[in-house]
């Protein structure tokens, strides 16, 4: 009797096993599951990023601050934004400046999100929000190039070209932020500008001609004002000369008016010693060192040469 209830519990025991074995593994499995699926719905929210959750394609939270988060499994997604500020290269476009010249442009954006949820709604991804800026670029830089002629836009010393940069990017933004895109562009700046292949050669002929002429009309200016101080000089020179020669006239006019006054009083007050001193000054230019001078005997002329006093 004793032996038959022992193999009954030996029986009821290995067939107990395998349920408990069961049970374990089941529940083992489970575990492992439930795990699985909680490590795949936590998610890190880095510093330079935001993390935009959705439930059933509604916007229910942004998360912004680093740190771990958790998911509803199945139910909800998660979108990463970057928050850094993004380098957007814009696509080439050619444009006509005012003087009908056509140019290539190339410039590039720096953007950034500032309202993630509008980013979303309205613009949906990155690639159609940089798709919209372009757009709105390309049509205000057409317009404000448009206004200036060729030489403005490529001569540094009169170039628009930092206000139209300035310009670009406030009407920009102004678009932007009427239709909500969540977005705004910090900055935007001209790379490059070229001619088309096609119309580079013709384009150069045109500049040089034009050059050629602007430096003629400039020979010319400068011929003008030349003769202009030429005559100007000649003019005051010739006043000033006469005016010299008037000065000079009326100082010798004087001095000899001056000179025959001291002569007549001289001779006033003694004639003879007059008469000897005039006789002296007409030696000295008549009579030089080899000069011979016939006279008569009793010439007047003679007489101090002789001399003859009385």
């Amino acid at each position: 009797m004793t032996n038959f209830q022992d193999d009954q519990n030996i029986l009821s025991f290995k067939d107990k096993l395998p349920t408990k074995w069961f049970r374990f593994i089941i529940g083992g499995g489970i575990g492992l599951v439930l795990f699985v699926i909680a490590l795949t719905n936590v998610y890190i929210v880095h510093e330079n990023e935001y993390k935009v959750v959705r439930q059933f394609g509604e916007i229910v939270r942004i998360d912004q601050t680093p740190g771990l988060r958790l998911k509803i499994p199945f139910i909800q997604t998660i979108t990463s934004l970057p928050k850094a500020q993004i380098f957007y290269d814009v696509a080439e476009a050619e444009i006509n400046t005012k003087d009908k010249k056509r140019i290539l442009v190339n410039h590039y954006a720096i953007w950034e999100i500032t309202n993630p949820k509008e980013m979303i709604q309205n613009a949906r991804t990155l690639e159609n929000a940089e798709s919209k800026m372009d757009e709105f670029i390309f049509s205000i830089v057409r317009t404000e190039l448009g206004r200036l002629n060729y030489d403005e836009i490529i001569n540094d010393e009169k170039s628009s070209r930092g206000s139209l940069n300035d310009e670009v990017t406030a009407k920009v933004n102004e678009l932007l932020q009427q239709d909500r895109y969540g977005i705004r562009v910090v900055d935007v700046r001209l790379k490059r500008i070229d001619l088309p292949k096609e119309n580079e050669q013709s384009v150069y002929k045109r500049m040089i001609s034009e050059r050629e002429s602007k430096a003629q009309e400039y020979l010319s200016m400068g011929d003008a004002q030349k003769q202009r101080i030429i005559a100007q000089t000649d003019r005051e020179v010739k006043e000033m000369l006469a005016k010299a020669q008037a000065d000079a006239e009326r100082i010798r006019a004087a001095g000899e008016q001056e000179a025959a006054r001291i002569y007549n009083e001289t001779f006033a007050r003694d004639p003879e010693f007059y008469s000897f001193y005039r006789t002296l000054e007409s030696y000295k230019t008549t009579i030089g060192e080899d000069t011979v001078v016939i006279l008569p005997a009793n010439s007047p002329y003679a007489k101090w040469l002789l001399g003859q006093t009385r």
